[in-house]
């Protein structure tokens, strides 16, 4: 599936009407919860409920990712065994604090993928403490699973001893690392979630500050916040102008039988050339 990352929307994993409505959703990135949004005596309910889900793949629009529990939770072998099946395109990692953690869920998810015959899914690692903020290039350049870093500022600022507020101080020099890291990795890179519903002006202006930072997109948590969120994250002249070159340069590439690139001194391979694509339809 091509894939474009100007918005996430999580969707709680032991709810089977908003799972259902989730196939309408225009969100590029559908994300099942396992985590926050599901109490702790409801994790196998909602694993039940999202292993069926994901066997109606096709009647979704959408990517279709899911977000397990912590490395700190000890739930993500029990979350993945349940949840790795033909369907899903990746998984959504809270908590993410270093390189050490992600090896252990590679190695349990390369385990699967052999098992049942699937091909690499992909990972987003969601950066939400102090560690994992100093960590963040390290783990956006894991590997070539990793498609996007997402930033969570509720846990990080919880982290850092300091209540949330819009505009909050302690929020400012992460939410700016983070992108950096993440564009010098070479991967998307998606802002954190506008929670007041009803402003949508605080919404908007947030959108348009993220972007300016690096941002490529939005985690949201409303269907009503897609429309702003997309207007926001379109693409640039630049971006235009990058993915054009992306796709042509690949191509050509492709002819003289070679599969990874070069791009003004940047590797491409597949991967960006299916995310180069789905920016050009975009704008057509």
């Amino acid at each position: 599936m091509t894939q474009l990352f100007r918005s996430l929307i999580f969707v709680p994993g032991n709810n089977s009407r908003f799972l259902e409505k989730a196939k309408t959703l225009q969100a590029d990135i559908v994300c099942f919860d396992l985590e926050d949004s599901v109490p702790d005596n409801e994790k196998v309910n909602a694993r039940k409920l999202i292993k069926s889900a994901l066997k109606s793949r096709k009647l979704y629009k959408s990517s279709i990712f899911v977000r397990t529990n912590s490395p700190s939770s000890g739930k993500i072998p029990s979350d993945l065994k349940e949840i790795v099946q033909k369907g899903i395109d990746g998984i959504v990692i809270p908590k993410v604090n270093n390189v050490k953690e992600m090896k252990k869920i590679e190695k349990i998810l390369s385990d699967l993928e052999k098992t049942r015959k699937l091909k690499p899914i992909q990972i987003i690692p969601s950066i939400e403490s102090a560690q994992g903020v100093v960590n963040t290039f390290d783990i956006a350049s894991f590997g070539k699973r990793v498609c996007a870093v997402v930033f969570g500022v509720f846990d990080l600022l919880n982290d850092l001893g300091v209540e949330y507020a819009k505009d909050s101080e302690g929020e400012k020099y992460s939410r700016r690392k983070i992108p950096v890291d993440a564009h010098a990795a070479g991967v998307a890179v998606i802002d954190s979630i506008w929670q007041d519903l009803k402003d949508s002006k605080g919404l908007e202006k947030d959108c348009k500050l993220g972007k300016s930072l690096g941002y490529t997109g939005k985690s949201i948590i409303h269907p009503d916040q897609i429309p702003i969120v997309h207007k926001s994250f379109h693409p640039n002249k630049n971006e235009i102008s990058w993915a054009e070159k992306v796709c042509k340069i690949y191509l050509e590439s492709t002819k003289k039988g070679k599969g990874a690139t070069t791009v003004e001194g940047k590797m491409i391979d597949e991967v960006h050339f299916k995310q180069a694509k789905a920016l050009l339809d975009l704008v057509k």
